[in-house]
């Protein structure tokens, strides 16, 4: 079943993205919009120029995921008298940066496709950089790589500090500084978008599927508009799905606690075993007898929301909903060559 449902009739006519006459396209850059009113223009701009440089054809996917702001309006306006070969994808709510990513890979038709924020943290050479580094055809998925960023001190200590437990719990063959774009072969999308589940991190699907990866090093921009929807609450919750995603720790680590916990239970019962064959067993206070209670009633608890956690996702995923509903799907043609 196709990702894409209620297409939306485009400028040139065209309804089916599949079924349209269109110039072969070699590069896609697919674009989640959420929040990016202010940078649209120089976005478009600089996608525009970086089509014009490369050799064969590119295109920019633009996903709307469900922006409260004019974002939508904007790409409607401009894109049409951009020059710019376009498609926007509009969801039909927020569903956040991970899932707008998905839907816009599953309709990029290039031979190779990059992911870029809409924010411009990220420069669009990097783009160019990592197309470079995919057409050798030495690599399969290309990464950006930070060098360095213009964040303010503490948003860049939290940073580093995140991804620092992604790398040392979850997957560690991570960059250190944590990746915010990729790009990637036709073949390496085909098999990401076979991988359907939900509650996970697209990272770390593209991570686990192993193929040979190279890393490109930037320096990240500081941020001219707005402010970043990457909030600590998303931080954690990324983290969350991660960990229950790509590892067993939260089982491991109560495995080894309930194994401590019997090692301790046994040499304090032979303790007090000698105590009482002694004689030297007083009567039991309320506030130790109580303390065990508390903790032992605690500790079930948190193994039990563990283990219902890994419960509660393979149920998620079972319902096969998708991970994002398309609303509208446009399509925006370059122009033809001037044949002067």
């Amino acid at each position: 079943m196709s990702v894409l449902s209620g297409l939306r009739e485009s400028p040139d006519g065209d309804t089916d993205p599949s079924q349209s006459p269109r110039a072969a396209v070699t590069y896609s850059v697919v674009v989640p919009v959420y929040g990016n009113e202010a940078t649209i223009p120089q976005v478009i701009e600089r996608l525009a120029a970086l089509a014009q440089r490369v050799e064969g054809g590119m295109e920019a996917v633009f996903v709307v995921d469900g922006s409260p702001d004019g974002s939508l309006l904007q790409l409607r306006r401009l894109l049409p008298a951009s020059g710019l070969r376009a498609q926007l994808v509009t969801l039909s709510r927020n569903y956040g940066s991970f899932s707008a990513i998905r839907a816009g890979l599953a309709v990029a038709q290039g031979e190779y496709v990059a992911v870029m924020a809409a924010d411009l943290q990220e420069p669009v050479s990097l783009v160019e950089d990592i197309f470079a580094r995919l057409t050798t055809g030495a690599h399969d998925v290309a990464v950006g790589v930070r060098q360095g960023r213009d964040d303010p001190a503490l948003s860049s200590l939290a940073s580093r500090t995140f991804w620092g437990l992604q790398r040392r719990f979850v997957q560690p063959d991570l960059p250190v500084g944590g990746v915010d774009m990729f790009g990637c072969t036709r073949q390496v999308v085909t098999e990401l978008l076979r991988l359907d589940e939900s509650h996970t991190s697209l990272v770390g699907l593209l991570y686990w599927l192993g193929f040979r990866r190279v890393e490109v090093p930037y320096v990240r921009l500081e941020r001219e508009h707005g402010t970043s929807g990457w909030t600590l609450r998303k931080k954690l919750r990324y983290m969350n799905d991660s960990i229950f995603a790509f590892t067993d720790l939260p089982i491991t680590v109560l495995i080894t606690a309930g194994f401590l916990g019997v090692l301790g239970s046994i040499t304090a019962g032979i303790v007090v075993f000698a105590a009482w064959a002694t004689g030297n067993v007083d009567v039991p206070g309320y506030t130790p007898l109580m303390l065990v209670l508390f903790l032992l009633c605690s500790s079930i608890l948190l193994a039990l929301g563990i283990v219902g956690s890994y419960v509660w996702r393979t149920y998620e995923n079972s319902k096969r909903r998708p991970g994002a509903v398309p609303m509208h799907h446009e399509l925006f043609p370059a122009p033809p060559p001037d044949r002067g």
